[in-house]
């Protein structure tokens, strides 16, 4: 395939340019209660071109290999185009050049998983919360995605790397009376798919606490001081702080530059927040991305301090800061843009024990459910929740609201978790789709924390 990449670059007159071609096959199968109602496997492939032309920068994607040559006179058209309506020549930072072939280590390569085994295993779980009386309907999926993605720059690089998403979960949803309640659940990685075997307990833990929702109480709004958990914790800090370190999100934003400064004191001394892609066996684990720039992990906060940010090469030269390998496409149909890899508040030293301590009467809310930012304020829902009295878990609440301002909430950290947990399914639905975008955390103590209810 190089040899065929090679080809189609060798006819370029640009000063930069560079191709990716990517082989994506996903198998999808879903249930809707009891009935069956999807299950398929989709194989594709397809081109993207890069083109930096005269300061600039076009991308085009096409799926034959037939149409490259025209796809490239067509990038090269645009790029000069742009170049001339444009106040500020795009570009490049820097990179070492590789030439690379990586495949992840796979606990169960899920392409020698028959179908008809993914298709038992997912059945068994579905049929858990289904024998459950007030269980009234499940909405289940499996879903596999294999990339085998190859990248090639005029500069010489050569890069092939193989991911490899596996996933488990979706809805099950209850009901008594006139009160409706649901609950998600998930399992899934990137390490292959063992990690989806003897999951039965995730489903029954989960459709146990559904049940207990039947019962709880709403929340009431007020200002309280509450603990957060870990799934939590990582979504607040990949919507609410982790997009503000995208480069990209923020550069054509006087304002947001201006808050956003290395150096800044955004937070308590005790937070510390990385994005880190390189840890193996977590879901956002990569070994380049899709400019061909080996990734490398970012301290984006230290000791509340912003101490870095995520750039594409581009951005980088645009900032005059280091590249750090986070342009990455959802697939062959799209151009790279800046993505987390495994976003994270970084280990505190208290225990779960010590934290409810700490916290003494306030709320223990419990998992992320929908949300959105505006700026720098944000609102989110937790699944469900517990009152804290002296220290002590008593009634379970639902129908949970959290907002507040970015800025002032990490201030408000008191107190962080010494239990560290990444999440095994995430995604990120900026510009594009990205399901391996991971967020994790500890649990984290925050005071007077805006929380809507009756």
């Amino acid at each position: 395939m190089f040899y065929r990449l090679k080809q189609i670059l060798s006819r370029t007159t640009a000063r930069y340019a560079d191709i990716r071609y990517e082989k994506l096959k996903e198998t999808r199968i879903i249930f809707n209660g009891k009935e069956l109602i999807h299950v398929g496997t989709n194989s594709s492939d397809g081109f993207v071109i890069r083109v930096l032309k005269n300061g600039g920068l076009s991308s085009i994607a096409f799926t034959k290999f037939d149409d490259a040559n025209k796809a490239l006179k067509t990038a090269e058209q645009n790029a000069c185009l742009l170049s001339i309506n444009s106040k500020k020549p795009v570009e490049f930072a820097k990179t070492e050049i590789y030439k690379d072939n990586f495949s992840p280590f796979l606990n169960e390569d899920p392409r020698n998983i028959t179908i008809d085994e993914k298709l038992d295993l997912l059945r068994k779980y579905n049929n858990i919360p289904l024998s459950y009386e007030k269980v009234v309907t499940t909405n289940i999926y499996y879903n596999e995605v294999i990339r085998e993605k190859f990248f090639l720059s005029t500069e010489g690089a050569e890069i092939k790397e193989d991911l490899i998403t596996t996933s488990i979960g979706g809805l099950i949803t209850a009901k008594e009376g006139s009160l409706i309640q649901n609950i998600r659940v998930s399992a899934g990685g990137s390490t292959g798919f063992s990690i989806l075997r003897n999951r039965e307990s995730e489903f029954e833990n989960r459709t146990k606490i559904l049940l207990e929702l039947l019962k709880a109480e709403q929340a009431k709004g007020g200002i309280y001081n509450v603990l957060i958990n870990q799934d939590l914790a990582g979504v607040f800090t990949h919507e609410a702080f982790g997009h503000f370190s995208e480069a990209d999100l923020i550069e054509d934003s006087p304002s947001m530059r201006e808050k956003m400064q290395i150096g800044a004191m955004l937070g308590t001394e005790i937070l510390n927040i990385k994005d880190d892609p390189t840890i193996p066996g977590q879901l956002g684990f990569y070994k380049y991305d899709d400019e061909g720039v080996p990734v490398r992990p970012v301290n984006l906060m230290k000791n509340g301090v912003l101490s870095g940010r995520l750039h594409s090469r581009r951005t980088a030269a645009a900032f005059h800061e280091d590249i750090t390998g986070h342009c990455v496409a959802e697939d062959y149909r799209f151009s790279p843009i800046i993505r987390m890899g495994n976003i994270f508040v970084e280990l505190g030293d208290k225990t779960l024990d010590e934290m409810f301590d700490s916290l003494g009467n306030g709320l223990y809310l419990l998992d992320a459910k929908g949300g959105q930012t505006s700026g720098e304020n944000f609102t989110f829902g937790a699944q469900y929740g517990y009152i804290i009295k002296d220290g002590k878990k008593t009634k379970m609440i639902r129908d949970i609201n959290i907002s507040g301002n970015l800025y002032n909430t990490l201030k408000n950290i008191s107190a962080i978790g010494n239990d560290l947990v990444f999440c095994e399914t995430g995604g990120c639905g900026k510009g594009q789709l990205n399901i391996r975008s991971c967020h994790g955390g500890p649990h984290v103590l925050i005071k007077d924390l805006v929380v809507g209810g009756i």
